[in-house]
């Protein structure tokens, strides 16, 4: 079965619209990985200042060889974009949950 990978970002109010920005504009970088399965961001509502960034894979090996490949880049780009220094991180901190799918479900077809 597949694993999950949940980056919990806390966020101050004010870099909510910077935080998901920086990820707009980084769409796509994970979609074609091998054994990438699928992505949210999840913006909070109430009661935190934690988004958290959900991501399923087919297996760990394909996480780590994700990270250590296009996900380095991704995260380093923002830097490039400007030609300058590597923007301020939007989040203040960042704990990495990893959980494996022991079982699922979906809508019933028909």
């Amino acid at each position: 079965m597949s694993i999950v990978k949940i980056n919990v970002l806390t966020v101050p109010e004010e870099q909510r619209e910077t935080l998901e920005k920086r990820f707009a504009s980084r769409a796509g970088t994970v979609d074609s990985s091998d054994g990438f399965e699928w992505f949210e961001l999840l913006r909070p509502v109430e009661g935190t200042d934690s988004y958290l960034v959900y991501t399923r894979w087919r297996a760990e090996e394909d996480f780590q060889n994700w990270m250590s490949g296009r996900g380095q880049a991704a995260h380093r780009d923002g830097a490039a974009a400007g030609g300058g220094e590597r923007p301020k991180p939007a989040a203040t901190d960042s704990t990495l949950w990893t959980f494996e799918v022991v079982q699922q479900a979906a809508p019933k077809q028909g």
